[in-house]
């Protein structure tokens, strides 16, 4: 199938975006096993997975349109802290959820109506899940404190995991 030259290009812009966040994501849990923060590793390492997912089906999607993915990855943007690390994740969340959304608005205008299905599913997942589970955590740390949240997340990362 022969896609549209616009949407396969804006594919490759959001699958930089995709590899960045799935990297990003990737040391900032490897940060966390490292500080014993076990839970904090384990939903970082499963956001990771995510966004590996949602990297895999634009690739996908591209190949389908006849296009060639491009592997180039956005900046990523590594905390020292916890809280830094969490709002530089949301921030991520944040940019690709524009990005999504701008790419949904594309995929309408040139009558894409599958990967625009695509992308909403994409959208739906960083909006219900990643960023609002961010969001959630940051207003913890509000709420209680950082010594409590760090201690609330302690926990051992299981060996096979690291």
């Amino acid at each position: 199938m022969i896609g549209n030259p616009k949407v396969i290009d804006y594919l490759n812009f959001l699958l930089g975006g995709e590899l960045a966040a799935r990297d990003q994501y990737f040391i900032h849990s490897e940060m966390y096993a490292e500080w014993h923060y076990g839970k904090l590793y384990d939903r970082i390492s499963h956001e990771m997975g995510d966004e590996t997912l949602h990297a895999q089906a634009i690739i996908r999607r591209i190949l389908m349109l006849g296009g060639t993915p491009k592997m180039s990855v956005d900046t990523i943007n590594i905390g020292t802290t916890v809280p830094e690390m969490l709002q530089l994740d949301l921030n991520l969340e944040y940019q690709v959820q524009k990005h999504l959304k701008d790419g949904i608005a594309i995929c309408e205008e040139v009558h894409d109506y599958v990967t625009r299905e695509m992308l909403v599913v994409q959208l739906k997942d960083t909006e219900e899940d990643h960023a609002h589970w961010l969001e959630q955590q940051l207003r913890l740390i509000d709420m209680i404190g950082l010594p409590n949240y760090l201690q609330s997340q302690m926990a051992e990362v299981s060996p096979n995991l690291v």
